[in-house]
């Protein structure tokens, strides 16, 4: 494993984060001279983009480039050091605006605060420090939801798309940053595929922030609330979230979206060249969409039916149509956009909620969670092992999408749910240890593993992470991470035999 070539290409990374850090400049100094308005972080991205170039630029000529493929082991090495990295000089603007906050007022109170929001931003879980959205600036609030927009279709496959210095081995970092059971490529070259990726991506994203226009929302809220949902990651501008504008269109303009973020972008990009069939002959996607109307069947019944501290949180299908289906699209594609307290509502609501948020996205999609093809392999397992109880020597292979799936995608899938579902309980038990109810420890797992954002108990919908401990934050943050990058990326970077020569 070429030490030098990870140092270069982390340089990179980083050179590319400055550039995009030119945008909240930007943002800033349009409102303080365009518009008129006093912008007091313009300064701290400024720095912040000088910094975070300096050190790119150390990191790429300090060592010469190797020109040698990538290996296995050093495309891991870079993705997860790459989001580390990223979320650690993307928490500068953060850190800087407090040393130029008037009145001596600080908002992030300490580094454990601002790194959590970085990380939260880039990994799209979009849990918030923050008790008060809409004082901060103009400049901080496009950074936070430009950071899940970033985030969402992946930071390296970002490098991968704009740098061609990251040609050589792209493939092996793809495959590093999304090693979910199907990583689809879809032309032979990598990196023309991740240009592929990223055009529907910024297609999709105009035509929401135009139609969110359409519905009376100003261009910068509709460009911020676009970045929250195509990425699956959930910061708004507003305190209230999406609830603040308390109109059904916006709520069905993000609830299709969120639907479609949630969906395979390689989908899409069928659909786009003509294979309108692309959709529904896809076995994932029809599952995703049964868990779903399923969901939102039962949420939006028990919220007209089930009583919770004495009252019915509804008395007509037709609010609680809406909301269901807009909390249910944001928890299962772990946006964490919020129109309604979640935690009003019946257990059982709760309990499909929560179920949800281990449920997650579609593989190739910008959501988090263990991921819809995952949950229907174990399902299609646990059938073929009772069937062959019934039929010992029968042959029974599993099937996706008419084709069988190798017993090493199983293997992989098997001990990716085992390892996901022993962190939770491991890091549950750890929070409860800091001081957190059982409700909340899970709450707070599950929703940063997940890449959701908002949990239950003191972590709930109208709540936020200010009050964990220090290193909960910490703990939490590496969540967001092992959430992102689908664990194994993370956790194989702690074998002993990944370090050895």
């Amino acid at each position: 494993m070429s030490r030098k070539l990870i140092f270069h290409t982390l340089g990179n990374l980083l050179m590319s984060l400055a550039g995009t850090m030119l945008l909240p400049l930007g943002v800033a100094i349009y409102y303080q001279a365009a518009a008129g308005e006093p912008e007091t972080d313009l300064a701290a991205f400024a720095i912040s983009a000088v910094l975070t170039l300096v050190v790119g630029l150390i990191l790429r000529f300090s060592v010469r480039r190797q020109h040698q493929e990538l290996g296995i082991r050093a495309s891991f090495a870079i993705v997860a050091l790459g989001w580390i990295s990223v979320a650690l000089f993307g928490a500068f603007p953060y850190l800087i605006a407090d040393v130029f906050e008037a009145e001596g007022r600080t908002r992030w109170t300490e580094f454990s605060f601002c790194y959590f929001e970085s990380m939260s931003g880039f990994s799209t879980t979009g849990a918030t420090v923050l008790t008060e959205i809409e004082h901060l600036s103009h400049a901080v609030l496009f950074w936070r939801s430009f950071s899940h927009w970033l985030g969402g279709m992946g930071i390296v496959v970002f490098a991968v798309a704009i740098l061609p210095m990251l040609g050589v081995g792209g493939m092996q970092l793809f495959r590093a940053e999304a090693p979910g059971p199907q990583t689809d490529r879809l032309t032979p070259r990598i990196t023309q595929t991740a240009k592929l990726l990223w055009g529907v991506y910024v297609l999709l994203s105009v035509v929401e922030a135009a139609l969110l226009m359409f519905g009376g929302m100003p261009l910068f809220d509709a460009l911020c609330h676009t970045f929250g949902t195509m990425a699956t990651g959930g910061f708004s501008t507003k305190n209230l979230s999406i609830a603040h504008y308390n109109s059904v269109y916006v709520d069905m303009v993000i609830c299709c979206f969120m639907f479609l973020a949630g969906t395979n972008f390689a989908l899409h990009y069928r659909m786009l060249r003509g294979d309108f069939k692309a959709y529904f002959q896809d076995t994932e996607f029809r599952f995703y969409c049964v868990v779903i109307v399923l969901s939102i069947v039962l949420v939006s019944w028990s919220t007209v039916t089930l009583q919770f501290e004495g009252q019915i949180p509804y008395d007509s299908m037709w609010p609680s149509l809406r909301d269901a289906t807009f909390q249910v699209l944001s928890i299962i594609t772990t946006t964490g956009y919020g129109t309604a307290d979640f935690e009003k509502w019946p257990y059982l609501s709760q309990f499909i909620l929560v179920t949800l948020m281990f449920y997650g996205g579609c593989a190739g999609s910008t959501g988090g969670g263990i991921k819809q093809v995952r949950f229907l392999l174990l399902i299609k397992q646990s059938g073929a092992e009772i069937k062959r109880l019934i039929f010992p020597h029968a042959v029974l292979p599993i099937r996706i999408n008419d084709r069988i799936v190798p017993p090493e995608v199983m293997t992989n899938v098997l001990g990716f749910f085992f390892f996901f579902i022993g962190i939770f309980a491991i890091v549950t038990c750890v929070m409860a240890t800091l001081g957190m109810d059982l409700v909340s420890a899970a709450g707070c797992t599950i929703a940063t593993m997940g890449n959701i954002g908002p949990g239950l108990g003191t972590v709930g919908p109208t709540d936020n992470y200010a009050h964990i401990h220090t290193a909960g934050k910490f703990i939490l943050s590496f969540c967001m991470l092992l959430g992102r990058l689908e664990l194994y990326t993370v956790l194989i970077l702690f074998s002993p035999n990944f370090w050895r020569k």
